[in-house]
């Protein structure tokens, strides 16, 4: 059986040499409307059927593989899904250097890399530079949702949210449309891990 050919969708992917200041959304999507974010956006799942159950929204996957990130563009770009774009970018340096301040409803986080060796907890998406770069582009009331199936990455996310209560207030985890009744985000690593056994550990913060 051959290999499928992915196809490429240049209205559905942003190229970051072209970037070089803050994004304007508007322009990016051709509209203004609410714009969430996924950081490690996997191989779209979470994206494809989001937007499909929001139309409404504008949705932006940052995703660092290149194998996944041109998996997720032809999966939007077969469905004509025109409130998706993607970009391949270290998610952590182009929302600091390219996401404006309180330009963002929803930061989405699942199943990030725990980097579970303590030499390497220093890579951890989640952590107090990044959370005050996702604070600053939140608008008020800004949700950060979150999933994980690794309990001691989950425990370090819950510390650092703590030390910024004066920002943020628990609430409750929202689930995605694409997520079945026994799961929480419904990505296709919450479907590995769930067929493996393994707990999925949820949290929502909203920016205050």
């Amino acid at each position: 059986m051959s290999k499928k050919q992915l196809k490429e969708f240049p209205n559905i992917t942003l190229q970051q040499d072209d970037i070089d200041a803050i994004i304007s959304f508007p322009d990016i999507f051709g509209r203004k409307k609410p714009v969430h974010i996924e950081v490690g956006s996997g191989k779209g799942t979470f994206l494809v059927n989001e937007a499909k159950f929001q139309p409404q929204i504008n949705f932006l996957g940052i995703e660092w593989a290149n194998k996944y990130c041109r998996f997720t563009v032809d999966r939007i770009g077969r469905w004509a899904l025109g409130n998706v774009r993607v970009i391949r970018a270290d998610a952590a340096v182009f929302i600091a250097e390219h996401i404006g301040a309180e330009s963002v409803e929803c930061f989405h986080i699942y199943f990030p890399d725990p980097w579970p060796k303590k030499r390497h907890h220093k890579r951890r998406f989640v952590c107090a530079a990044n959370l005050e770069q996702m604070t600053r582009c939140l608008k008020k009331d800004g949700l950060i949702n979150i999933a994980t199936d690794h309990a001691e990455y989950f425990q370090w996310m819950m510390e650092v949210f703590d030390g910024f209560k004066d920002k943020f207030t628990t609430v409750e985890f929202v689930k995605p449309a694409g997520a079945n009744e026994n799961e929480n985000a419904g990505t296709n690593f919450e479907r590995k891990y769930l067929k493996e056994n393994r707990n999925i550990y949820t949290a929502a913060f909203r920016k205050i």
